[in-house]
């Protein structure tokens, strides 16, 4: 059944348009606390089920906490705030707290006008299609008051950053430190301001912040992992050894060496893999997306590693390493999951994996990807309207067809909706640069003039 809210990264949208207004997240938080409530979590007799809420650093967030607060209080719902989180955290604090559930304000690496809720089981791992499916149900029934006897109560949780940044600690080898490292960190005036800082200096480096000054209006804004220009510049500035940049909510990264060259994702799990592999510590194959370099797949494959891709969103990356077994995956965006560290993708652990690599080996970001020289790729979004499907449209599909003819081979042509916007996203990737380039632009012109075309005949 197809889900009416629910993305493949919870709800998420512009703030004051539906869905994400004050009453709506209120009744989510309600329809949310009667799941919760109507579960059997043996709970002694009078305990409440009880949920942590975190957020980043968007003005909308105070908005939406309260809005959330009051409806899973009305629902007989226990709640703890810990104020700007890291959504990897707040599936870190759920877990180790014993909670219910755990709930994040947060839209990612989107601008401060957007805003969303996503949510987490009590296991720290993104809530089954089931569960979403049984809050979206209670949308349609009205909010009816607990009893006030039986209403939730609420409480800050003080020490939510400590406990965090002591668990990202745990996940570098004690025997190991990074003393004599300039680090540029970039935490994209997000939820990990206050906390990625302290964790790399408690290890030793000298870190030089850039991106903590969040003012609600500037995340994300021309910094962070989306912005990595900034990086660049801060690091060959401040003649760093390294520089790494988050996004708003905490759970992507990517990295930069001291001459200021970016590493994304793919080739920091290639890093992570490798590094794993030669230490006899890498359980199975490495998950990546049908966005992954196909250099890196290649890659890999060359060092015996499986490699095995998911569909486009952290959450399918996850179910495929559940489903093989494996420990090790993510995407070329800067989500990458390590199992064996966190439930769910975490910029700062994945962050800490790579210097692990680093320190151990004593190399450096370019000699550890030196034999993977990514495939030219190409990204356009293009806008579309809502519920458009690029699928179905022959003139697309004749297009795609004669992409993937000329590139013989030698390079893939992929077309997928967003999740969270109304985009169809056109890659084209190849070893040639130049016909790259030139069918990624046409393929994208052909899907702006079919999505318009289709607007119009729907008028």
């Amino acid at each position: 059944m197809t889900k009416k809210y629910f993305g493949t990264d919870g709800i998420r949208g512009r703030v004051g348009e539906a869905p994400i207004t004050p009453e709506f997240v209120m009744h989510l938080g309600y329809s949310a606390g009667n799941v919760l409530a109507a579960a059997d979590w043996h709970l002694s007799k009078g305990e409440r089920p009880a949920v942590l809420i975190g957020k980043d650093t968007r003005i909308s967030g105070y908005m939406l906490e309260s809005a959330l607060q009051a409806g899973l209080s009305a629902a007989g719902v226990d709640v703890l705030l810990s104020g700007p989180t890291p959504t990897p955290a707040v599936a870190y604090l759920t877990r180790a707290l014993r909670l219910q559930a755990g709930i994040v304000i947060s839209a990612s690496h989107n601008p401060f006008e957007d805003n969303g809720i996503k949510f987490f089981s009590a296991s720290g791992t993104k809530l089954p299609d089931s569960v979403e499916h049984e809050i979206e149900a209670g949308l349609n029934a009205p909010i009816r008051c607990m009893p006030s006897a039986q209403l939730g109560k609420a409480r800050r949780v003080v020490d939510a950053r400590g406990r965090y940044i002591e668990f990202c600690k745990s996940t570098f080898p004690n025997h190991l430190d990074l003393r004599g490292w300039r680090i540029v960190v970039d935490s994209a005036h997000g939820a990990t301001y206050q906390i990625v800082g302290p964790v790399l200096h408690e290890l030793g480096a000298d870190v030089v912040a850039i991106g903590a000054q969040p003012d609600g209006l500037n995340i994300n804004h021309e910094c962070g992992a989306t912005h990595g220009a900034s990086l660049q510049e801060a690091v060959m500035h401040h003649q760093a050894d390294i520089g790494i940049a988050l996004d708003g909510d905490g759970d992507r990264v990517v990295m930069a060496d001291k001459k200021g060259v970016l590493y994304d994702g793919d080739r920091l799990i290639y890093i992570i893999a490798r590094h794993r592999q030669q230490k006899g510590s890498l359980k199975g194959g490495v998950v990546g997306t049908l966005m992954t370099n196909l250099a890196v797949e290649k890659g890999l494959e060359k060092r015996n590693i499986p490699f095995a891709r998911a569909n486009v969103g952290d959450r399918y990356v996850l179910e495929l390493l559940q489903k093989n077994e494996w420990q090790l995956g993510g995407e070329g965006s800067g989500h990458i999951i390590c199992i064996d560290k966190h439930t769910t993708g975490d910029g700062i652990i994945s962050a800490l994996q790579v210097l692990y690599a680093m320190r151990d080996s004593g190399k450096s970001l370019a000699e550890l990807t030196r034999s993977v020289t990514l495939y030219p790729q190409q990204l356009i979004n293009v806008k579309v309207p809502k519920g458009f499907d690029s699928r179905v449209n022959a003139m697309i599909k004749a297009v795609q067809a004669e992409a993937e003819g000329d590139l013989a081979g030698n390079g893939r042509v992929l077309l997928r909706a967003s999740g969270t916007e109304p985009l169809v996203r056109v890659m084209v990737e190849g070893e040639s640069g130049q016909k790259v380039k030139f069918w990624a632009e046409k393929i994208a012109d052909v899907v702006s003039h079919a999505a318009v075309s289709d607007e119009s005949r729907a008028l």
